[in-house]
């Protein structure tokens, strides 16, 4: 029987900053931290599996489950709505696991009011500049695409001036021990 309760973590930062990166390096080399699985209204890519990638459900489904106070947190993005199951989260917290979300800022926001004790982490590109320029070197967008995400990243970069950690990505070692010291102590 655990008597701990769990941590939960929230990770967030811009499209390109390297949060995929730094995750994957941290649940390798910290298997006992979990991450937790959103559900989602998008239909699956490639490769894309149920309960790993994402909890794949219809929109009349998750939007009864929003009237229901059963999310955390969930917002629309492009027609698609994702969320984080309360009840998931509270189970795993109860049993004594550290468990990590890896969200935008307004759900994060969203989490913090509701469980004022999660540790909110932002990744920060080392300049507006330099995100430009791994955002072109990608070569996936047009021009209004590009413009478009460096408008979000501006708005993303206001929000994590309420998170309780901001790195920056400027070399990822530093920024990989910077997360692990926050997450694991």
């Amino acid at each position: 029987m655990h008597n701990t309760k769990g941590k939960l973590f929230v990770i967030s930062g811009c499209s390109g900053v390297g949060k995929g990166t730094l995750l994957d390096m941290l649940l390798k080399r910290h298997p006992q931290l979990k991450l937790s699985v959103s559900a989602t209204t998008r239909n699956p890519r490639p490769g894309e599996k149920e309960g790993v990638n994402y909890f794949f459900t219809g929109k009349e489904e998750f939007l009864n489950g929003v009237k229901n106070g059963e999310f955390l947190e969930w917002a629309e993005f492009n027609g698609n709505y994702y969320g984080t199951k309360k009840d998931r989260v509270e189970k795993m917290l109860s049993l004594g696991e550290n468990l990590i979300l890896e969200i935008e800022t307004q759900g994060a926001l969203q989490i913090k009011q509701k469980l004022p004790d999660a540790v909110l982490v932002f990744i920060l590109p080392p300049s507006l500049e330099e995100l430009e320029n791994r955002l072109r070197r990608r070569n996936t967008e047009d021009e209004k695409s590009i413009q478009g995400r460096l408008h979000e990243v501006r708005r993303e970069i206001e929000c994590s001036k309420n998170y309780d950690y901001r790195i920056v990505n400027d070399n990822l070692e530093r920024a990989f021990k910077e997360l692990e010291n926050i997450i694991c102590g």
